[in-house]
């Protein structure tokens, strides 16, 4: 399993990553709510849309703007729909030979 670790625990793990220019996407269900707070910000990408950011807390150390999504993503990137990636100082561990489901069948890693 990926896993999404900051400040020593796990928020997000899952066997069902989608891998997008180098970041793992998470399923929402696969995401431990609890260390997670809405943020204001966002940010727009030319293929997938506004991101909308959480900022990641646990035992009070935050990692501000630690996650994003795409809530409403545009067509071609609407596998990852509420699927959350990290960045930021974020550990995103990946177990050797794990293979990314790669959903989005018209894009290929440069």
């Amino acid at each position: 399993m990926v896993k999404a670790i900051w400040n020593g625990q796990v928020i997000a793990e899952s066997d069902k990553t989608i891998m997008i220019e180098n970041n793992h996407y998470f399923p929402p269900e696969s995401i431990k709510h609890v260390f997670f707070k809405e943020s204001d910000h966002t940010t727009i990408c030319p293929w997938k849309g506004t991101a909308r950011y959480y900022d990641v807390i646990v035992e009070g150390k935050r990692c501000m703007w630690g996650a994003w999504y795409y809530p409403v993503p545009s067509e071609k990137a609407s596998q990852i729909k509420n699927h959350l990636a990290f960045w930021n100082g974020i550990e995103v561990e990946v177990p050797v030979g794990y293979k990314a489901v790669n959903d989005i069948p018209w894009y290929k890693k440069k």
